[in-house]
């Protein structure tokens, strides 16, 4: 099962989002204590003034009346509150702050609870207490406007960094998906080269790469086909002599030779050949039953072949693959394997599945990587005639060129096992490559 966050899109949305919600969480919390540090010092400030302002008015015009809500108390009376250590911490630091805007000595009160919020103030050299009233110190709200404003901010951001963030996986994406195609042998058109610098230079570098290895691989297949095209010509013409020969046992033997040669020759141009497969698709299990009843005809020892199919009618490829990968996989089994070789097909969630199976003795684990590659005899003893070291590297390309995966490998402790995986996507599109070739 996918995971999004196992994609670089989805990493990075996430870290986008993460750093885009702690940032604007430690932007709001600085806003609210900078707004609760802005109240105080204001409170601060115009509790100072009005003080300041109530003894300037009472130096200069002792005989006017004082403003509303502004008054002066006699030190003796009963209505001075008493001086409270136990304030809670913004009052104390308000009172703090105010003391220390005062001269030194100077006493500063807040009126007890209950009463309308005053500020009691008196200097030593104030005759009376001086009692102003207090701005309220109100907590700042849990919720408000900024938190409003801060949700819509914060949606425009994440979907701008989302956008910027698929914008940079595009490249990416399509990159890992090119390198996938070349990996299963499949052509692969120049990636656009797009995105930072960086990944314009990786870009670069991968298709120059591809350009390379197909040149290489263009070359080596003319020469090989070249090569194998010209001994075919000779090769009839020398079994054409062989067959006049007179005596029986040699000519058996030329004749013989002259075979295996012809059969390499094929092989050759079969691994040359790089074009797409042109023929019908057809369903698998009805050509799999058809190909092994005809291989039990004309092989010597092949009815010990068994069929186990059920993929149904879904599972289709283009006739001539098929062909050449059960007959390339049967001789391989023949050859080196024991009966019973099975020829098996299956439905699976994914796709479909087709395995050839025998029971002989396998190959050494370590030897598996090199048995599909071309040229590479596990056992030079096991050559015999006819044998190029090419059958396996033919499945393997044929197979990848039909948009499947493949697995070789020992079954069970007993035969060599090569199982052949397709996905759904694949067969319908070999399918439609088949028909519009007709």
């Amino acid at each position: 099962m996918r995971r999004p966050i196992d994609s670089l899109f989805g990493r990075l949305a996430l870290l986008v989002v993460a750093v885009l919600l702690l940032s604007h969480f430690a932007w709001y919390a600085l806003m609210r204590l900078e707004r609760s540090q802005s109240q105080t010092r204001y409170a601060v400030e115009e509790a100072v003034f009005l003080v300041d302002a109530v003894r300037q008015h009472v130096a200069r015009s002792p005989d006017q009346p004082l403003p509303s809500r502004v008054k002066l108390v006699d030190p003796a009376s009963p209505d001075v509150p008493a001086d409270n250590p136990d304030l809670p911490p913004s009052p104390s630091r308000f009172l703090d702050d105010v003391r220390d805007r005062m001269p030194s000595g100077t006493q500063v009160r807040i009126d007890r609870p209950g009463h309308p919020p005053t500020l009691w103030v008196r200097a030593p050299t104030d005759r009376s207490w001086i009692v102003v009233p207090l701005q309220p110190l109100r907590p700042p709200r849990s919720i408000d406007r900024m938190v409003l404003w801060l949700a819509i901010i914060f949606s425009f951001a994440v979907m701008a960094a989302l956008f910027a963030a698929w914008a940079l996986q595009q490249p990416l994406r399509s990159l890992a998906q090119a390198v996938a195609r070349f990996g299963r042998g499949l052509p692969v058109p120049p990636v656009p080269e797009r995105g930072p610098r960086e990944l314009r230079q990786l870009t670069h570098g991968f298709n120059q790469m591809v350009r390379e290895v197909e040149r290489t691989e263009n070359d080596r297949a003319v020469m090989l086909a070249g090569v194998a095209h010209d001994l075919k010509t000779p090769l009839a013409r020398l079994r054409l002599r062989a067959e006049m020969m007179d005596e029986p046992k040699m000519r058996d033997g030329v004749v013989r030779d002259v075979d295996s040669m012809t059969h390499i020759v094929e092989q050759f141009l079969v691994f040359a050949h790089d074009g797409a497969d042109r023929s019908e698709a057809v369903e698998v299990d009805a050509q799999c039953e058809r190909v092994v009843r005809s291989y039990r005809a004309v092989a010597a020892g092949a009815p010990t072949v068994q069929t186990e199919l059920h993929a149904g009618p879904g599972f289709v490829l283009p006739a001539a693959t098929l062909d050449r990968i059960l007959s390339n996989l049967l001789d391989n089994a023949h050859a080196y394997g024991a009966p019973p070789i099975v020829v098996a097909t299956a439905r699976t969630p994914q796709g479909f599945t087709l395995s050839v199976s025998d029971n002989g003795g396998g190959i050494a684990a370590q030897d598996v990587i090199n048995a599909s590659r071309p040229f590479v005899r596990l056992d030079p003893a096991r050559g015999g005639n006819g044998h190029s070291g090419l059958g396996l590297a033919i499945v393997e390309r044929l197979v990848r060129r039909a948009g499947g995966e493949w697995e070789i490998g020992n079954h069970g402790g007993r035969g060599l096992r090569v199982s052949m995986s397709f996905p759904f996507q694949a067969v319908p599109r070999a399918a439609a490559a088949s028909e519009s070739a007709w």
